[in-house]
């Protein structure tokens, strides 16, 4: 079976990229060692030029961005269907699978069956962050729903969510989480915890709950004064291309006054690394207003950490509170607070919870079974 994934954020050496990235990166190397060729095609936002390249196995496409005012969409487009086609002659496609939006411009080559998987698209989004929908990207986006032949979505609250918006249009559609490597994500048990550290990662923007986060903080701080929070993640920009991490130094950190210098940024690092560094960690805390499915509470769950989690969207389906991690109202400050406090005061509770979340995760997450779940998958519409 030959499986194509369209995306632009295939992760590069010493370059930061997204969830997507990661998720491809993951399951793509699986795919390989389950006998499938995978190929990933998609725009080198990286280094602008034409690079190819392998990962052990998953054989990666970069194309040159190619800019024109006004027409750098259709030009990029029609770049990515160039490729798609070459590489279907050389060794036909089976699958291509892209996020939400991937299909509205592509080119459909029979018999080539196309997925979308539902990682949270523009429609998603839009109400987490209270904003309109764009008639563009909205148009794109149904568009892009009415070209699939088939869904997969990665918990069931993106499922039920998403079709409050769009339409599947009565084609076939699948439940399955994105998995975890746990091979890198295991408890270390050589690295030294830090019992004055709180870890957060992800992307620093309004979404990820971390304005709450910093705020919470003044509140743990009174009873806990040297604990530090530790943000691990690359920046956010506003549509002015003001920076998210600086609007928080600026508006918000300073609200801590004495504590301020507890809140430390860390910058993105390599997801191998970032391991490490959940390992170190006392507690780790997501409080995201929205998400998909959310991989950085499995991973850090997979580590024997403690984890606080979002109880919004899919934080119920991750998180049994106090059982295998906790929840909390990530618009609600103090309640942020009152959770990270809980975990700081009852270290045997959350030993038991750090052994059940661990179990948990690898049943529901570990990269064997997804893999085989999504091959199924591919076969049943093939």
């Amino acid at each position: 079976m030959h499986i194509c994934f369209i995306t632009h954020e295939y992760p590069k050496k010493n370059f930061p990229h997204g969830g997507i990235g990661t998720f491809i990166q993951t399951i793509g190397k699986a795919y390989v060692a389950k006998g499938c060729k995978v190929s990933v095609v998609g725009i080198n936002v990286y280094t602008k030029v034409y690079e190819e390249e392998d990962d052990h196995g998953v054989h990666i496409y970069r194309l040159k961005p190619r800019k024109i005012k006004g027409l750098t969409w259709f030009l990029n487009y029609k770049h990515i269907n160039q490729q798609l086609l070459k590489l279907h002659v050389e060794s036909p496609i089976d699958v291509i699978e892209t996020p939400e939006l991937g299909l509205v411009f592509l080119k459909k080559i029979k018999p080539i069956k196309y997925i979308i998987r539902l990682h949270g698209g523009h429609h998603f989004f839009a109400e987490a962050e209270e904003r309109d929908i764009d008639r563009w990207k909205g148009f794109q986006e149904k568009r892009s729903f009415k070209k699939a032949d088939a869904f997969v979505a990665v918990s069931n609250y993106v499922k039920t969510h998403t079709s409050k918006y769009l339409s599947y249009n009565n084609k076939k559609i699948s439940v399955i989480k994105s998995p975890i490597d746990l091979d890198v994500f295991k408890p270390i048990p050589e690295i030294k915890v830090s019992d004055d550290t709180i870890l957060f990662a992800g992307t620093i923007c309004e979404k990820k709950g971390i304005k709450q986060l910093i705020l919470a903080m003044k509140t743990v701080n009174a009873s806990y004064p040297n604990l530090k929070l530790d943000i691990y993640g690359r920046d956010w920009f506003f549509k002015d291309g003001t920076s998210y991490v600086e609007y928080l130094k600026e508006k918000i950190i300073p609200e801590l006054k004495e504590f301020s210098k507890n809140i430390i940024f860390k910058g993105p690092v390599p997801y191998i690394e970032l391991a490490t560094k959940y390992a170190a960690a006392r507690i780790c805390v997501f409080p995201s207003l929205m998400e998909t499915q959310g991989l950085v509470a499995p991973e850090a769950m997979a580590m024997k950490k403690v984890v606080v989690f979002s109880n919004l969207g899919p934080g119920p389906e991750t998180i049994e509170h106090k059982k295998t991690g906790l929840l909390c109202n990530p618009y609600d400050v103090n309640n942020i607070a009152e959770n990270i406090l809980w975990a700081l005061e009852n270290p045997k509770k959350c030993l038991e919870i750090e052994g059940q979340a661990n179990e948990f995760v690898y049943q529901a997450f570990n990269t064997g079974s997804i893999v085989n779940k999504n091959i199924d998958f591919y076969k049943s519409i093939l």
